[in-house]
């Protein structure tokens, strides 16, 4: 069809003017929006199976699909991130909106001043991770609009869906859409190395595959920009190491001890006034870290983590700390994202006694 449906069109319009993150469609009932975490149904019609089905088709869905990632844009120019699922056999959707322009990375609450360090090297590999929802590809998108605000570079993304467009500034910018121009991350990862690329972008690193070709790519002079589903920097090696064999996991251990820049971990939290807070734990790879990265001991650079100098790397036991003593997160909500909330507490009332790990340990 040539049109999106019009209940479509008029639930994006609300989600836009509510600010919502996420517009939830489930067949047979009212639209429901995400607004500062909290979800709401709208007083709207429920949608229909016809409507659905002939979003589905505007979207390019295949007719056998039950789950399938596309990208929308709304009649008024909204962009969405769309996720096609089915839940107790009905059809259903989630869409992410997308803001259009990425935001400067100043504004985000991560370590801008070490994410522009880190994208200044001409080669190497930059994770960032979190759950779904967590920012992570609104972070990358404002790291490469610093990059094109600053610096001459030829930047090839591959992503699923391609969510932010960039217009050229002092960078070119080759964009590619898995399922449209290149058939899988690790394909269109590939295959970039021949494209004369400065910089790549990898949606997610999913597999053994993209993940050996991101070492590659880093070890060839390129810089490497990712993201990885893991709660914290310990998890992001974890789930690295989990990629390979482990007569194969030495090696590439070693190489990525050698090539990672830094990992950045985000967690996005309702603030005490409203909106969303980033909570980040983030580490640059220098000194033990590298040694621990190597060695794949996930214990000891968490350890790290725990006392390295804030400059260069921090846990999220510290950030949660810093937004809750700076009146931007409530210690409940503090308490309920973190990792060990006995810990947090004993921080907050001013009682230090060493790293988790070695209490547990003594």
């Amino acid at each position: 069809m040539d049109t999106s449906p019009e209940s479509i069109e008029l639930y994006c319009r609300a989600a836009n003017e509510y600010k919502a993150s996420d517009l939830i469609l489930h067949v047979g009932e009212p639209p429901i929006v995400r607004v500062s975490g909290s979800v709401t149904p709208l007083e709207a019609p429920p949608l229909s199976l016809p409507d659905m089905m002939a979003f589905r088709d505007y979207c390019g869905v295949p007719k056998e699909s039950t789950d399938h990632d596309a990208s929308f844009v709304s009649a008024e120019g909204i962009r969405f991130r769309v996720n096609f699922h089915r839940q107790l056999g009905a059809e259903a959707a989630v869409l992410r909106r997308i803001t259009g322009t990425p935001p400067d990375i100043d504004t985000l609450g991560v370590p801008s001043g070490i994410l522009k360090k880190m994208a200044g090297r001409r080669s190497g590999i930059i994770i960032v991770s979190g759950p779904t929802g967590s920012g992570k590809s609104t972070t990358l998108a404002a790291l490469l609009e610093w990059v094109n605000k600053n610096m001459e570079r030829h930047v090839v993304t591959i992503e699923d869906p391609i969510e932010f467009v960039f217009h050229r500034d002092r960078s070119l910018f080759t964009q590619r859409a898995v399922g449209l121009d290149t058939p899988s991350f690790a394909e269109g990862l590939r295959r970039s190395l021949r494209q004369a690329p400065d910089i790549i972008l990898v949606g997610e690193i999913r597999d053994a595959i993209t993940a050996s070709v991101a070492l590659q790519a880093a070890e060839t002079g390129h810089l490497v920009l990712t993201t990885l589903h893991a709660s914290d920097v310990g998890e992001v090696l974890e789930r690295l190491m989990a990629f390979f064999p482990a007569g194969e996991r030495e090696g590439h251990l070693h190489v990525l001890s050698g090539q990672l820049l830094g990992v950045i971990c985000q967690k996005l939290l309702p603030g005490v006034e409203g909106g969303m807070i980033l909570a980040c734990e983030y580490m640059s790879n220098e000194g033990f870290a590298t040694e621990a990265i190597r060695e794949g001991d996930v214990s000891t650079l968490r350890d790290l983590l725990a006392t390295a100098d804030e400059k260069e790397s921090r846990d999220f036991l510290r950030s949660l700390h810093m937004l809750v003593t700076s009146g931007m997160l409530s210690e409940e909500v503090a308490l309920s994202a973190a990792t060990h909330p006995a810990e947090l507490r004993r921080k907050l009332r001013g009682i230090e006694t060493g790293n988790f790990a070695t209490r547990q340990n003594s």
